[in-house]
This record gives C-alpha cells, structure tokens and sequence, in this order.
C-alpha cells in the first residue's frame, strides 16, 4: 500500500486555496487604465505569476546541478534539476501564451521581436534543449552529468532574460520599475497574492513530479534485481 503522503495532501490544500484567493483579487480589484487595456490588464497578475514559477524552476536546476556535480553525484539533486527544467519549460510556454494574449489587444499585435520576448524566446528553446540532451544519452550517470554542466551553463539565459527590459530600449512593461503596468496601492494584494499561490503551485508540482522519478528509479532497480535473479 503506498504511503500517504500527509504534508503533499496539506499544500495542495493551501495551494487550491491560494489559487482561488487570487483569482478572487484578479477579478475583484478595479481594473488597469484604459490605455494599458482595461480588462486585458487583469492577464498579468497570473502572467508574472507564471513567469515568477519559469524563473524560480530554472533557478532550482542551476542550483540543483552545483550540487549534483559538487556533493558526489547524488541522485536526489538530478531529479530535482529535472523535475524543475520540466516544470519551467510548461510555465515558459505559458509566459509566452498569455503575454501573448495581452499583446494583441494592446499593441495589436501577437508577437513582436521585443528584446524580452526576443529572449524569453531563447530561454525557452534552451530549455527544451536540455530535454533533448538527456533524452538522446542512455547511460544514467553520464545524463545526469551532462545534464548538470548543461543546466548550468544555460542559466546564463535567464538573468539575460530578466535584465533586458533594463538594458535594452523594450516597450514590455517593466514590473520593478512599475513601468506601464499601472499598478495602484489597491491592486497590489492581487499581484502579491498571485506571486504566493503560483508558488505554492511550483512546490507541489515539483514534489510530485520528484516522487515519480523516484517511483521509477525503484521499479527501475527491482526490475534489474528480477532479471539478474
């Protein structure tokens, strides 16, 4: 019988809730200027929320992979790193659909080789690369290793991504700088509440695609034990 997995059952909890709460505020807060969008602004509480998760997952590989190859090629560390770049990727997709969706009735059009998404573009391929990469190598170790050096050297891509709102003339709206975002006192709360319930979504959807590497490691294992009996 598996094992009840008491604390995941708990943040999912909080996670449901979190969700519900923001898409409450997104939805209950007065809307965004008209020259911003109106409506269309509410897209962009769950699109940096999205793209706070995208940071945060490619993050947690480029850290997951120091210590994988710097703690002896510890197993655990891999499959976070994996578990993560997947994670990021989908949410990179979603960064890409949803500002998508805000840009075509504001700047009438739905892409644009703006440097953000020029390099948000990038990132992602990157990324998806790195799936590829462990994909076309057999040998478990010898794709964990590869796979470590690849996570780190490509992490180079994000801070690029994030930075070239500041260093390059963008009309994406910058967050930190309020930009064109028209963000008041009031919708603030939706915007931080946002940020925390897609968080809380990372951390349970890492731990659960963690727990199913694991699960094959063990099939993985006990199927060598059966054949080699």
């Amino acid at each position: 019988m598996a094992k009840q997995d008491t604390l995941g059952s708990v943040l999912t909890g909080l996670t449901l809730l979190a969700v519900a709460a923001a898409v409450f505020f997104a939805f209950s807060v007065p809307t965004a200027q008209r020259e911003t969008g109106g409506d269309v602004q509410r897209i962009f509480y769950f699109h940096v929320g999205i793209a706070w998760v995208a940071g945060l997952a490619l993050l947690v590989s480029f850290v997951s992979s120091i210590l994988y190859l710097g703690r002896g090629e510890q197993r655990k560390y891999d499959i976070l790193a994996l578990s993560s770049v997947e994670i990021g990727v989908v949410f990179g997709i979603m960064v890409v659909l949803s500002g998508m969706l805000w840009a075509r009735p504001v700047w009438n059009t739905w892409w644009t080789w703006d440097p953000r998404l020029t390099t948000t573009a990038i990132c992602l391929f990157i990324y998806i690369a790195y799936l590829m990469l462990r994909g076309a190598i057999d040998d478990p170790q010898r794709r964990a290793r590869f796979a470590a050096v690849y996570a780190i050297v490509g992490f180079a891509s994000v801070p690029v991504t994030y930075f070239a709102t500041k260093w390059w003339n963008t009309i994406h709206p910058d967050l930190a700088q309020g930009g064109d975002f028209g963000l008041t006192p009031s919708m603030r709360p939706a915007m931080f509440v946002s940020l925390a319930a897609f968080t809380l979504v990372y951390v349970v959807l890492v731990r659960a695609r963690a727990r199913v590497e694991q699960a094959a490691d063990e099939v993985a294992l006990l199927k060598q034990k059966v054949l080699s009996s």
